[in-house]
């Protein structure tokens, strides 16, 4: 195990910005963990774990020490006539976490294809996509202590899985790093295709769902029509979190637009805001759109200079190049603060910025 000083991260990022690392070590086993908590370099300097860099926004150099993880593994570590327990390690590519499940038949990640993302960064975020979300399927957290460097597994009970929120994101945040997760997946068919956008495809499409193959593809090919590739252009999939409205709230916003987009979710879905009832979903791409930088141009499609947003999808903010974080982070408070003017709700980031 290395440890490289003033490491660029650019190609670390899914945003490409340029930001360098004060120091910076890779880790690929267990082994690796226990040896660097123990390190001076680890213990005296602020700590970014990094997985696949597709939830960060670097606005400047990071002053400490950069962990990207490498730890890699998949395997099925319990089985029944219905189910199985699948444990993958935390620096695994989540969509090859998917495709595993794909390939053995097994239902119950499928509408989560082609997230970008690693395993490790799954539970932070609460993933989810098309109806479903890992707390769905997730058992279990094997995470490290980074103070003490004691390993806790915590039952997904404890998770505090939220929208887009979990324990490890907020109340314990910087406090743990996420080493596995455990999932329990579905031998028997257990499809879920009431997200009315996959739904509209696949009947569209007329496509027969008969394996979970079939809806792990119709999911990758609405991603991949609405998202631009962070190869060919910088971005980090969905910049801000969608909205949610109590049914009071929906309904003034439905009389002025009858047409608003809409999904109701139950009153956990948003727990963080104390809510008992249910709520409205909307999403913030609708809000997005129907603002603008000035009367009569929609922020969907803008640019200015570097940075703008995607045509396709109002969610996604782009690097065309050259971009550094400061003008995207300017750029996402421009576009917050003409939707609180405008419907007086408020936008947040999912994308972590340093």
């Amino acid at each position: 195990m290395k440890i490289e000083k003033n490491y660029n991260l650019s190609k670390l990022n899914t945003f490409g910005i340029q930001a360098k690392a004060k120091l910076f070590v890779e880790i690929n086993t267990e082994e690796d963990i226990k040896e660097l908590f123990i390190l001076p370099e680890f213990q005296k300097n602020n700590k970014l774990f990094l997985g696949g860099g597709s939830n960060v926004l670097f606005t400047k150099d990071f002053d400490g020490i950069v962990i990207l993880n490498k730890l890699k593994g998949i395997e099925i570590i319990e089985e029944t006539s219905e189910n199985v327990k699948v444990r993958a390690l935390g620096g695994e590519n989540w969509h090859d976490m998917v495709t595993f499940a794909v390939d053995r038949d097994l239902w119950g990640i499928e509408n989560l294809s082609l997230i970008p993302g690693t395993v490790g960064a799954a539970p932070m975020q609460n993933i989810g996509a098309y109806g479903v979300e890992l707390k769905n399927t997730l058992l279990d957290v094997e995470a490290y202590n980074i103070e003490t460097g004691e390993k806790r597994i915590f039952p997904k009970e404890e998770c505090e899985l939220g929208y887009r929120e979990s324990i490890f994101k907020h109340k314990n945040k910087g406090q743990y790093f996420i080493f596995a997760i455990t999932l329990r997946l579905n031998k028997k068919e257990n499809r879920n295709i009431s997200y009315r956008i996959l739904a509209d495809y696949l009947e569209k499409n007329k496509i027969e769902v008969k394996r979970v193959k079939d809806i792990s593809d119709a999911v990758a090919a609405i991603r991949r029509s609405k998202l631009p590739d962070p190869k060919i252009i910088g971005n980090a999939g969905s910049f801000f979190k969608n909205i949610f409205v109590s049914e009071v709230e929906f309904k003034k916003l439905q009389t002025e637009y009858p047409d608003i987009p809409h999904f109701e979710e139950p009153a956990d879905a948003e727990a963080l805001a104390g809510r008992d009832e249910v709520v409205i979903k909307i999403p913030a791409g609708w809000f997005i759109e129907k603002c603008g930088p000035a009367n009569g141009i929609s922020w969907k499609g803008y640019r200015i200079g570097n940075v703008g947003v995607h045509e396709r999808q109002a969610l996604v903010l782009v690097n065309y190049g050259g971009a550094t974080g400061r003008e995207i982070v300017d750029l996402a408070s421009q576009i917050i603060s003409s939707v609180k003017e405008k419907f007086n709700l408020e936008l947040t980031p999912e994308v972590n910025i340093v």
